[in-house]
């Protein structure tokens, strides 16, 4: 039966789902591919500064909605002795701080950190209600605006020429007269609303915080929106429409205030912010994302076993192919793995050395115990004895001399270095001190580039991060499975039959 059907297609379903997955969640929950990327993010704190009388204080800050660009990383208010709290209030979140009485002048914090997120963007806003619609005017204002409205509206095609020429009469000198008239009783963003929604145009006034290094003490800056081809239009007053918002962080654009007080009086809040560097991982792990399964959930002694574990599967694919493709003879299938693990808790050198000094002590013991005509379950059980001494006895001595390195031998498995020793000492009786070298030898080679392999920050990143990324080496190590072509090293031992 053909199988070959089947088989391709698991390994392409395996390949799909782990590429899949993880670009799922590189892309939603930000986590970078990379170890060490970084993400700038913005440091935005809010300063509330006002005089209590005495009674019950209540304080609400506006607080900035979800715009395209920037994600909220978190946010925190500090203050003494007042309750807080984050409310929503249909489009524009606020701030509240409580307290059952206060008097003097009280202090509070608002902190808000920013990343700035080129792919992040919110839904499509509603189209606005009729309620933006006509402000009413006292005379002879009334009569100034419907004037100036009913000049420019004929040479003007929809609302963002209509505001473009608004804006441009109230920045023209000398100024129009009846503009003159309105500027002197209005502000120019709030002119320009009462304007343009005058003329059935949905508008509103807007405040915005412009992002910039290490600035103290800055207020908001009113700007106007208007309603024009299904989205908001933001307008500068004194210059016309804004096309870049990269740095502009629009604070409130619907509650009637950015501050109000209960209880107080002389109010005032006052910005600072400050830009810095982060890891983006860091950025990705302070996230709310209560569907993002991953191992970071686990304790934090279970991540550190689990970043162990996870590099396995890596030291496997490289046991695979250096077995089945190089044709490299290794003591035991995957003891280079356990070997290579034992490695990365003590570095390299170290490692091969205290390996080394272990089993060749080892043998010399295993060489007596063969005299004693011992059971293999009897042998191998003195065998982990033994070493257990070797080790103790090294460690100590290590210790004593100085040598903190000899103290890293006791992160190798006792059992495995017994078997280790045991199937050593039966090869060299069976096959001779040569195939132990080779098979020794072997082992030790594909431990060494297993462990260079897994010591890679990009593969240890890769593979706690991204587990489903395990899928992809499954499926490569079935492949190798299939592999039926010559070895490397077989090229070599038959390489004298190309001269015939």
């Amino acid at each position: 039966m053909n199988l070959q059907g089947p088989f391709l297609f698991l390994v392409g379903l395996l390949l799909v789902a782990g590429l899949g997955t993880a670009t799922y969640r590189n892309i939603v929950y930000r986590i970078p591919l990379l170890p060490g990327a970084e993400q700038a993010v913005w440091q935005v704190e809010a300063r509330i500064e006002y005089r209590a009388l005495g009674a019950a204080n209540h304080v609400y800050l506006t607080l900035p909605p979800e715009q395209n660009g920037f994600r909220v990383v978190s946010e925190t208010g500090a203050s003494s002795d007042f309750g807080f709290s984050l409310e929503d209030q249909e489009e524009q979140r606020r701030a509240h701080w409580t307290k059952r009485q206060a008097l003097g002048e009280q202090v509070m914090f608002y902190k808000l950190e920013l990343v700035e997120d080129a792919d992040f963007s919110v839904p499509d806003p509603a189209r606005p209600s009729r309620t933006l619609n006509p402000v009413p005017l006292d005379q002879p204002y009334s009569t100034a605006a419907i004037a100036l409205v009913n000049d420019l509206l004929p040479i003007t095609a929809d609302a963002n020429t209509l505001t473009q020429q608004i804006i441009r009469e109230m920045n023209t000198d000398p100024m129009d007269q009846k503009i003159s008239l309105l500027l002197d009783r209005y502000e120019p963003a709030q002119l320009l609303t009462i304007l343009l929604t005058s003329a059935n145009v949905s508008a509103r006034t807007v405040q915005g915080l412009e992002l910039m290094e290490g600035r103290r003490r800055q207020s908001l800056t009113t700007y106007v929106q208007v309603w024009e081809q299904d989205r908001w239009q933001l307008y500068d007053p004194a210059t016309g429409l804004i096309t870049h918002t990269d740095n502009l962080l629009l604070w409130q654009t619907d509650s009637p205030s950015v501050l109000d007080i209960v209880g107080g009086t002389d109010s005032r809040v006052s910005f600072s912010m400050i830009s810095q560097t982060r890891a983006a991982l860091t950025l990705a792990k302070e996230r709310d994302t209560p569907l993002n399964i991953s191992l970071y959930s686990l304790p934090i002694a279970e991540q550190g076993m689990f970043k162990l574990i996870m590099l396995m599967p890596i030291g496997a694919l490289v046991v695979v192919f250096m077995r089945l493709v190089i044709g490299i003879r290794t003591s035991g299938t995957f003891m280079p793995v356990l070997i290579a693990m034992a490695f990365l808790q003590t570095e390299l050198l170290p490692g091969i050395a205290s390996l080394l000094l272990v089993v060749a002590v080892g043998l010399l013991l295993r060489s007596y115990l063969s005299a004693l005509n011992l059971l293999l379950v009897a042998r191998i059980a003195t065998l982990v004895i033994m070493v257990i001494g070797i080790i103790s006895v090294v460690s100590v001595l290590s210790y004593r001399l100085g040598l903190i390195g000899g103290l890293t031998i006791t992160f190798f498995p006792m059992v495995i270095l017994a078997w280790t020793i045991e199937r050593m000492s039966i090869i060299w009786e069976e096959e001779g001190p040569r195939e132990v070298l080779i098979q020794g030898g072997g082992s030790l080679l594909v431990a060494t580039l297993a462990f260079l392999l897994m010591d890679q920050n990009p593969v240890s990143h890769l593979a706690f991060n991204f587990p489903e990324l395990h899928l992809c080496v499954l499926a490569l190590i079935m492949v190798l499975g299939r592999y039926t072509g010559y070895r490397v090293m077989e090229l070599f031992r038959f390489s004298a039959f190309k001269a015939l």
